[in-house]
């Protein structure tokens, strides 16, 4: 049975909007599904078909020689050639939504989508399965502390029970099943990942050691990158550690999160943090095999912060929303907020927290952000496993995930 994809109305939005649209995003999030499932009418092509890529990569003339459209052409990564072809057959016509592409993200393939197909082409990103989507949840905004968004946001609360449950099954839609093995379903996601994805992007000479590497990030989900660290860690240079890590983040199993920092506030530290997108690949990497390891392990903390951005980030994405403006902040004097959405010249703080009972000492840092005088602070909250809305002060409120 298909699950509704908060990212569907972005999609037919993007569809009257351009002639092209991209749809990328890591492996086996959905991306085939909710496309064929949207776009019914349309035909399907998918370069996993070895006469077709053979085509596409010998003779993009004849690809593309009486086929029908609409159409949709699925894992165009394997052809990266073919963009050149289809801005030739979209300027044929003015017509809006010709041809759905999708794909698993790298960055030759977005750069590529970029230069051929510049002003005609829509790129969107899709994540795993999102709580709201889970819980089918009918509210799309993306988090904004705002009481407006509050509000809103109360009016389709729904109960995520057995939270770390989800949190360590993680969001791959696949695993729904739950006849569904998580231990084989992770193994075999990796061994394809690194076969079909990573193996066509870099010279991998030794297997293990970008196992090690996978394992030395995922160790490091919610903390600040240090690159010389995870290098010493599996001994290999930095510059390797650099361009692997530009690997992963572009396949979309990591994101990225980059620190605010202006003249007011010099003392900020400039280094991203890493978090994993999917909590279950996480588990699976750092040798948490159940619920209750994940949730009473060393890394319980990390692995909830980790949940907590990456529902935050699958929200800003479902909703079309660039995540160029979440941050985070951390001065020399280990002074830090977890997040900072910045909207609209204002700044709203966020601080993630696997506890239950509201501290106004979880927000002792906010006023850190009282020296930026050319923003405006907006109001704040405090994600944590509170079991209803709790105020810490006036202005900032310790939220269950459900506020998500």
């Amino acid at each position: 049975m298909y699950l509704q994809r908060h990212i569907e109305e972005i999609l037919k939005k993007a569809e009257k909007q351009t002639k092209v649209v991209l749809l990328t995003g890591a492996r086996q999030v959905g991306k085939s599904t909710s496309i064929r499932e949207i776009f019914k009418d349309y035909e399907y092509i998918t370069l996993d078909d070895e006469n077709e890529l053979r085509l596409a990569l010998t003779d993009r003339t004849l690809f593309f020689k009486d086929r029908k459209f609409p159409m949709i052409i699925d894992e165009v990564q394997y052809a990266k050639e073919l963009m050149r072809a289809i801005k030739w057959v979209c300027d044929k016509s003015e017509k809006k939504g010709q041809i759905f592409i999708t794909g698993s993200q790298t960055y030759e393939l977005l750069s590529t989508a970029a230069e051929s197909l510049a002003g005609r082409i829509s790129i969107l990103e899709m994540s795993g399965l999102s709580c709201r989507e889970r819980f089918c949840v009918p509210f799309h905004d993306a988090v904004l502390p705002t009481e407006d968004y509050i509000r809103a946001r109360e009016q389709h609360l729904v109960p995520y029970t057995d939270l770390w449950e989800h949190i360590h099954r993680g969001s791959m839609p696949e695993l729904l099943d739950s006849e569904r093995d998580w231990e084989w379903f992770y193994r075999d996601y990796i061994r394809t990942y690194i076969e079909r994805d990573v193996r066509k992007i870099i010279n991998i000479k030794d297997e293990m050691k970008f196992r090690s590497f996978l394992v030395s990030i995922a160790a490091r989900s919610g903390q600040i990158l240090v690159y010389e660290d995870i290098a010493r860690d599996i001994e290999v240079s930095t510059k390797t550690v650099k361009h692997w890590i530009s690997v992963v983040a572009a396949s979309g199993l990591i994101k990225m999160i980059y620190p605010y920092h202006n003249n007011a506030i010099k003392r900020a530290i400039k280094a991203p943090k890493l978090y994993f997108m999917d909590t279950g690949l996480l588990c699976y990497f750092v040798g948490w095999k159940t619920p209750e390891t994940a949730k009473n392990g060393a890394m319980s903390g990390s692995i909830f912060e980790t949940f907590v951005v990456s529902e935050l980030i699958k929200s800003y994405m479902n909703a079309g929303k660039s995540t160029d403006q979440i941050f985070y902040y951390r001065d020399k004097d280990k002074k830090e907020i977890d997040l900072l959405l910045e909207e609209e010249n204002v700044l709203y703080p966020i601080e993630i927290k696997k506890g239950a009972t509201a501290s106004r000492d979880w927000i002792r840092h906010f006023s850190v952000l009282d020296k930026i005088a050319e923003k405006k602070i907006g109001n704040g909250a405090v994600f944590c496993q509170v079991e209803k809305k709790t105020a810490i002060t006036e202005t900032v409120s310790a939220l269950p995930v459900e506020y998500l």
